[in-house]
């Protein structure tokens, strides 16, 4: 059995008194690329602002290494947020922004450790040529990345990320598919994605979020009928313990 690095079960959060998150569990372990699926509104992003802590959950538990995430005391997760707009007049290079993920307390005081590990991933990740450039003046596949060393400069062990392929071309996409196959040997990977052609090639899970969470069997998740049969939660891998069945445990 792979090491549990997250634990969530029986959670359910609402916004008003609209039923966003409803009695979901399910279990994250070491190592796993998981693709988390579902209708705009069904509730994908706010199920990664709760495993960050952002958002507290009205009923249920997290637990990330076995601590709830506001009682972690290292970060643990990088987080990608999905791609919007932002200010292209604020000058903030590259680098700074890479940085800025070695943050602590909210504080811009940076070691030469701190500078060392942002240099280093600029490198591992292929922007070392553009630190010095401005984010605004990137393309948007480059901004990902960038977006993406942000999340990891911080070193963490789980590694979220929200719609990495929105306003990317092919090109970038490719690069991202070989990467995240590359960081899954150190790192355990969840992708809210309505990409599925992308995730294809490296998932090793597919949960389907739609107030409910339900798990698929990663060969039906594909661009069509079956995903939409999916999202309508035909298919639940799930026992009432918030389990997965015994012939889809992980080894």
């Amino acid at each position: 059995m792979k090491e549990i690095k997250i634990q969530v079960k029986d959670l359910s959060f609402r916004y008003d008194s609209r039923d966003v998150l409803k009695n979901v569990s399910f279990e994250i372990y070491d190592k796993d690329i998981v693709t988390i699926i579902g209708p705009n509104g069904g509730g994908k992003s706010t199920l990664l602002k709760l495993l960050l802590g952002i958002l507290k959950p009205d009923s249920g538990t997290i637990l990330i290494d076995g601590v709830p995430p506001k009682k972690l005391k290292k970060p643990v997760m990088g987080y990608v947020p999905q791609y919007s707009l932002f200010d292209p007049r604020f000058p903030i290079s590259v680098f700074e922004t890479v940085l800025s993920g070695r943050m602590k307390d909210g504080l811009f005081r940076y070691t030469a450790e701190d500078r060392e590990i942002a240099e280093q991933i600029l490198s591992d990740i292929g922007l070392a040529d553009v630190r010095n450039n401005t984010f605004a003046a990137l393309s948007g596949g480059q901004r990902q990345r960038v977006l993406i060393a942000r999340a990891l400069a911080s070193g963490p062990e789980i590694l979220l990320l929200d719609e990495p392929t929105t306003n990317i071309d092919v090109t970038t996409e490719d690069y991202l598919s070989a990467l995240m196959k590359k960081l899954n040997k150190e790192l355990t990977i969840l992708l809210v994605t309505h990409d599925t052609a992308f995730t294809t090639a490296f998932q090793t899970r597919v949960l389907c979020v739609n107030t409910f969470v339900h798990e698929h069997p990663t060969e039906l998740v594909t661009v069509g009928a079956e995903t939409l049969n999916m999202i309508r939660h035909d298919i639940d891998l799930y026992n009432h313990r918030g389990h997965r069945k015994e012939d889809h445990h992980a080894e």
